[in-house]
């Protein structure tokens, strides 16, 4: 495994774990490869979670090292300010994610900006073109740490390449010494190498897609042939499928020739 391990670690780019199980988190983090991690509500009612705040200090009571992000979330800009607010109080690690809009459409970059000169680490999230990549981007702070969650993998559900979105948003942050680009829904493995090439600073990584990076990363393909190979045959022995052998056998040359007279 270590080996496997190696190709990941020589990234420039850093991995954090995305998840919502307590479990698995505290298994993520005390892994040295993971720097981070993440969460959001979807992946908290997923897992079962009811006390929102109870579930993130308990996180926390561990998880004291490396950063960590809880989400807002409330509808109002006014709530979605004053919780804001109140997780940031969590932990010093704590960055608060905010949408880039609330569910009405409505921009939350003049509540980015506001916290951000407040001095509260974000990580907006949820953000999907170049418009809002842009105005978030004018919105921070630079002498405020900061992360620009953009999902990539949600760009490249509907068919479209994120690769220019991305290495776009990593000029425009030069000027932003303490903010920081993410690659956000990640599907597959290759996404964590996808986001090193496009410069980003972070990639946040579903659970099982890092087990499966950890597991597969600096496999050798050949092996990796042979070991379907043989899968293929294990389940099909599994099965039990079989063909009836046909009534009347041909040699291979006269099914050949039969085949050639009927075209």
């Amino acid at each position: 495994m270590g080996a496997r391990m190696n190709s990941l670690s020589h990234l420039t780019t850093k991995i954090y774990a995305d998840g919502a199980d307590m479990a698995g988190m505290l298994e993520m983090y005390r892994n040295p490869l993971i720097q981070g991690m993440t969460t959001n509500p979807t992946l908290m009612k997923k897992a079962g979670i009811t006390d929102y705040e109870g579930f993130a200090k308990e996180l926390l009571g561990t998880v004291t090292e490396k950063p960590v992000s809880f989400e807002v979330f409330a509808d109002e800009f006014d709530d979605m300010r004053r919780q804001a607010l109140q997780i940031s109080q969590w932990g010093r690690n704590v960055y608060v994610k905010i949408p880039v809009s609330n569910p009405r459409g409505e921009s939350s970059v003049e509540l980015i900006h506001d916290l951000a000169n407040a001095g509260v680490k974000l990580n907006v999230t949820a953000i999907l073109t170049e418009r809002q990549t842009a105005e978030v981007i004018s919105a921070l702070h630079c002498d405020v740490p900061a992360v620009v969650s953009i999902c990539a993998g949600r760009i490249a559900d509907t068919g479209c390449n994120p690769m220019p979105l991305m290495k776009s948003a990593r000029r425009m942050m030069d000027h932003l010494p303490h903010a920081e680009l993410l690659w956000a829904s990640v599907r597959e493995v290759f996404n964590i190498f996808q986001s090193n090439e496009a410069g980003c600073h972070i990639v946040t990584v579903p659970h099982d897609i890092l087990r499966k990076a950890i597991e597969m990363c600096g496999t050798d393909l050949a092996a990796l042939s042979l070991d379907t190979v043989r899968m293929f045959d294990r389940d099909a022995k599994a099965a039990g499928f079989r063909l009836e052998a046909p009534q009347t056998r041909f040699p291979l040359s006269v099914a050949r020739e039969r085949t050639a007279e009927a075209a």
